[in-house]
């Protein structure tokens, strides 16, 4: 039984993706939270927004994945309070950064296992994205990126070859629904529907909210 643990909880079925554009950021998931080969939930949503210029997706222990953004936004909230001015996108991957590292080297039966996708507007008009493995390490993403959902390789595989640096937002979001119809198909731990936020000078809106139903015939 503990060895069947271990085993289910290293598994990150899940399909997120941020595509960076020339006007803006779109970010992406889709609903399935699985436990093994266990369809757990078929609603969860994975991606979003969790103050005024910043949208967050995460990949891993749903337990965690719900668990950093309330932390993330109570210490991006203290550090306003202190600075007198709103932390920057990249202020704020530092502190998921931070969070996600002190999850895996603090003593625990569990150490946290989540990998995230953060996104957002700076005050200066400037728009990031940064991703957030597992391990604790960030990089910020020039074009596209998918964590480490077991979604990734599909999603990776089609924006490889479609991406392009001078994409609009409205061609990003058509991206994002194409890569995740590819995971969703394919892969196991990805489906049941699609959510997509788009972050540009107008804001965070959030354009697609889609159920995906099999259908029997």
């Amino acid at each position: 039984m503990e060895d069947d643990i271990k085993k289910n909880i290293l598994k990150t079925g899940t399909s997120i993706l941020g595509i960076v554009c020339k006007d803006g950021i779109v970010m992406a998931a889709d609903r399935q939270v699985t436990a093994g080969n266990i369809v757990m939930n078929k609603k969860e949503r994975k991606v979003s927004k969790i103050n005024d210029y910043l949208v967050i997706s995460g990949c891993g222990i749903a337990a965690d994945i719900q668990r950093v953004p309330k932390i993330l936004i109570a210490e991006l909230r203290l550090k306003e309070l202190r600075s007198k001015k709103r932390p920057s996108v990249k202020d704020a991957a530092s502190l998921l950064t931070n969070l996600s590292y002190n999850g895996i080297r603090q003593p625990s039966m569990i150490p946290q296992q989540a990998g995230f996708l953060l996104a957002g507007y700076n005050e200066d008009g400037t728009f990031e994205l940064y991703s957030i493995e597992p391990a604790g390490g960030s990089i910020k993403v020039e074009d596209y990126d998918a964590n480490f959902g077991s979604g990734m390789p599909y999603i990776l595989g089609l924006l490889e070859r479609q991406y392009k640096k001078d994409l609009t937002v409205k061609e990003g979001t058509e991206l994002a629904l194409e890569a995740l119809k590819s995971s969703t198909q394919r892969d196991t731990g990805s489906g049941y529907g699609i959510d997509v936020f788009t972050i540009t000078k107008d804001g965070i809106n959030k354009v697609v909210e889609k159920e995906l139903v099999s259908e029997l015939k």
